[in-house]
């Protein structure tokens, strides 16, 4: 136990002559003040906790000490540390100036800007299953156009913090280009989302294939008589026009077999008892092709 007694009385003296030696060979200097820019870092960053927003990457801190120590100060003597270790998820402040600037012994802390760092943390979410949304740049060969866009795989999963997790709705990926493309166009792209906080829980790209079409081409058809459904009991109904122009549009080698008889107009009676309307008029769906326009939209019905 002396022996431990007289070790521990020997380094205070040796510490107390240090700081005397040191005082001594600073006394001479003036006292100077001096700036550093000085990278802000964080430490004990919790695996699940994550870092919102954007922090400053450094901070500005200005020191006072006797010349001769500024001198050979350096900035890597210098370190902003903030400790994460304790820090709770959502909008935390953190004080500057409350001693997250070490310094070395015989350096005074003067100024730091900012003084206060505002952060916000939020917990890493489960992986979240979202589609893939191909981006296509470009317009194909005059009379073509894009048809269907596929991506494989169609979904991915991404990693990230929960908040932002919630919002997310698909991903992208880099831009096709189809400009003056007559044929289908396929390639292996790489796939990221929009929100540089998040990212894919395995880093991937997908086949992306962009399906080019012939452009699709309207004809007009006169003369569709318009038919009456649903009408109740014994009732009888007449429309006004009996005939209705449509206007339609698909693939050009399937509309040039086209004619009136594929197209059927009518209007919806159910429900209607005996009287006069005004009833929109309707087309059945086809599978090669899609009405544009019906001309009059609307007919005057006599239900008696």
């Amino acid at each position: 136990m002396a022996l431990t007694f007289a070790r521990g009385m020997w380094l205070k003296a040796l510490a107390v002559a240090l700081a005397v030696v040191l005082r001594m060979a600073v006394a001479g200097d003036p006292i100077v003040e001096r700036g550093f820019r000085v990278p802000l870092e964080f430490e004990n960053l919790q695996g699940a906790v994550e870092i919102l927003g954007d922090p400053p990457e450094t901070v500005e801190v200005r020191v006072r000490g006797a010349s001769g120590v500024l001198r050979r100060l350096e900035a890597g003597d210098v370190a902003a540390i903030i400790d994460l270790g304790s820090a709770r998820p959502g909008a935390r402040l953190f004080d500057m100036t409350d001693g997250l600037v070490q310094v070395p012994l015989g350096v005074e802390v003067t100024h730091v800007v900012p003084s206060t760092v505002s952060l916000r943390l939020d917990v890493q979410g489960p992986p979240k299953l979202v589609p893939v949304v191909p981006i296509v740049e470009g317009e194909p060969a005059p009379g073509f156009v894009v048809g269907e866009v596929t991506a494989d795989p169609a979904m991915v999963e991404v990693v990230g913090p929960l908040s932002r997790l919630a919002e997310l709705t698909h991903v992208i990926t880099e831009s096709l280009d189809v400009t003056g493309a007559a044929v289908p166009v396929a390639e292996t792209v790489t796939v990221g989302a929009d929100d540089p906080r998040l990212r894919l829980a395995t880093p991937q790209a997908t086949r992306v294939r962009v399906d080019i079409v012939r452009a699709p081409v309207q004809r007009t058809l006169k003369d569709i008589p318009v038919q009456t459904r649903h009408v109740s009991g014994e009732l009888v109904g007449a429309a006004t026009p009996a005939s209705v122009t449509v206007i339609v549009q698909g693939p050009p080698e399937l509309m040039r077999e086209l004619d009136g008889e594929d197209v059927t107009a009518y209007v919806d009676l159910a429900g209607h008892g005996a009287g006069i309307y005004n009833l929109a008029v309707r087309t059945d769906p086809h599978r090669a092709f899609d009405a544009v326009t019906v001309e009059p939209r609307m007919v005057q019905v006599t239900l008696q």
